[in-house]
């Protein structure tokens, strides 16, 4: 049961990590970093972290409001997670994002940490995995994009342009991979219980 458990969170850990994607995200905190505007590590961890929760525990209920099931929901889920990742293999915006010069808790705790695309993700883990798990690999995933906040600026001189585009493609090709498998067992559940 413990090791199902450790198998859950690292899953779920690693298909959040993808999805929040801090290291391809780096782009953008140094843009808006050259414009002058302060990035709050805490204030983007914390406000994100909040986005997270509430969708994660009050997206159920939306959804019951609109008379969706969590598997019918997270085939589309599948479908939109296949898209970001042909985002980041391809290099093309099929999502268009403005990016406000404004404080920077938008764009970078909303839309880039707690977006649609993560919450789209939440809702489907959920017919996967417990709530436990799920929350532990918020947790953990939030340690992590506080800690890439943290060190922006050390680890766009280690790792370059290059760098940072060579892991955004990486993580893209896992995340359709990821994608694919969601939408055929969610799709296999719902064929199962239209028989």
């Amino acid at each position: 049961m413990i090791e199902s458990s450790l198998l859950e969170i690292l899953s779920a850990s690693i298909i959040l990590f993808v999805v929040i994607d801090m290291i391809g995200s780096l782009p953008v905190v140094v843009a808006i970093r050259s414009r002058g505007i302060e990035v709050s590590p805490w204030k983007c961890v914390s406000v994100a972290f909040v986005l997270l929760m509430g969708f994660m525990f009050l997206g159920q209920g939306l959804l019951n409001l609109f008379n969706v099931d969590i598997n019918s929901f997270a085939v589309a889920g599948a479908v939109v997670l296949f898209i970001i990742g042909l985002e980041m293999v391809l290099g093309t915006d099929f999502f268009k994002q403005d990016v406000p010069d404004a404080a920077s808790i938008v764009p970078i705790a909303f839309p880039l940490m707690a977006g649609p695309g993560t919450f789209t993700t939440l809702l489907t883990l959920r017919a996967e995995y417990s709530d436990v798990n799920i929350f532990i690999a918020v947790v953990l995933n939030m340690i992590f994009a506080y800690i890439v906040l943290r060190s922006s600026k050390f680890l766009e001189k280690l790792m370059g342009s290059g760098g940072i585009y060579v892991v955004k493609k990486f993580f893209g090709v896992i995340l359709l991979a990821i994608s694919v498998k969601l939408f055929a067992i969610n799709l296999a559940i719902l064929l199962g219980t239209a028989q």
